[in-house]
């Protein structure tokens, strides 16, 4: 049995919100692993002197917890 945790993040660009949210997923895959999808939540521009000068994401992730026995495999793999 798999359990998903979700989590939130929020995460900019000055290029694109599809850049910020690449970036949301880049960053958070440095300290959490098998993430499975990311919904994005909220969207907004920041707007300096009548230009966008950066784009801002809220990200809902979603990933799967290791069991402790697929842990142990793999320590087990890396051994052998």
């Amino acid at each position: 049995m798999s359990i998903v945790k979700v989590i939130e993040v929020i995460a900019s660009s000055e290029k694109s919100f599809d850049d910020a949210v690449a970036q949301a997923v880049k960053e958070s895959s440095k300290t959490i692993r098998n993430i499975d999808s990311v919904w994005v939540k909220d969207m907004k521009a920041h707007v300096k002197d009548g230009k966008i000068k950066s784009y801002g994401v809220i990200c809902k992730l979603s990933f799967r917890l290791d069991h402790e026995d697929d842990d142990k495999k793999k320590k087990k793999d890396k051994k052998d």
